[in-house]
């Protein structure tokens, strides 16, 4: 009888043996090997991911650029104002967008300010006649080549300031009230002329009004054709509306640089198309 208890004892020490030996083989290999998905996370960790790296034949750049701008946003929310706008962090890049969702920072005035060298319908030395430096420039140039080509343009009104816009603003709520004014008239803040970008252009056959009749006009015509070629696109194109939340203004330039505006214009879209900041009704 004891030594069968004694057989039967021995066994189980053998199995319980065998079963720690076998959990302790698989503990190695699991540390030995491990999946490939955590070797990447730990490359991510230890060493900057640059572009040429994260770049593949069958990666979608857009979608790469699309998800570090969503990334970027949750590590930094945008500053809104009271009003619950955002306010625009690149107010001093050609490609800033702003709009009635989009707001400038408060107090902001547009660096490198100058008059470009062209003929206006005034001959005062006013704010309105200044742009900022390299948007003159290409203004120069644009105006240079629509002389060429018998085209008689003339600029109206440049830069603008905030509290220029608002005295503009409120004029046109008490002559045609709110909600017409917000159809053509920026408030505050949220106007593209305070950028220093944007150019309102007319003619001498227009008797130099800013009206939507200039786009039959010989040089409402070339302007519409040839902007883009010197970096300019009109801003508020006709049956944009419900994107730009204003009327058709064919006479509104504003400068991007010849790169993005010759794909707007390709494209026929808008600013807002173009970087996705589309405004809500307010």
């Amino acid at each position: 009888m004891k030594q069968l208890l004694f057989i039967s004892i021995s066994l189980l020490s053998i199995m319980l043996s065998a079963c720690s030996l076998t959990e302790t083989s698989s503990e190695g290999n699991d540390q030995a090997e491990p999946a490939p998905a955590s070797d990447k996370e730990i490359d991510s960790k230890e060493k900057p991911a640059f572009k040429s790296e994260m770049e593949s034949p069958e990666s979608d750049s857009s979608e790469e650029k699309e998800s570090g701008e969503s990334s970027q946003n949750q590590q930094e929310p945008n500053e809104t104002s009271e009003e619950g706008l955002t306010i625009v962090k690149n107010p001093e890049s050609i490609k800033v967008v702003v709009n009635k969702n989009r707001k400038l920072p408060e107090g902001y005035t547009p660096p490198d300010l100058t008059i470009p060298n062209v003929p206006f319908y005034f001959d005062e030395e006013l704010p309105k006649k200044q742009m900022r430096k390299e948007a003159a420039g290409a203004l120069e140039k644009l105006f240079k080549a629509a002389d060429q080509a018998g085209q008689d343009l003339v600029a109206a009104s440049g830069y603008r300031s905030y509290e220029r816009q608002k005295n503009l603003f409120e004029g046109y709520i008490e002559e045609y009230g709110e909600e017409k004014a917000k159809t053509f008239s920026a408030r505050p803040g949220t106007s593209e002329h305070q950028t220093g970008l944007a150019m309102d252009v007319t003619s001498a056959k227009m008797s130099f009004k800013l009206d939507e009749s200039f786009r039959d006009t010989e040089e409402g015509e070339w302007l519409a054709e040839h902007a883009h070629e010197y970096g300019f696109i009109i801003r508020y194109p006709k049956g944009k509306q419900d994107i730009t939340g204003y009327t058709y203004e064919p006479w509104h330039l504003r400068y991007v640089g010849k790169d993005i505006s010759s794909d707007i214009h390709k494209a026929e879209e808008t600013l807002e198309e173009f970087f996705g900041h589309y405004p809500s009704e307010s």
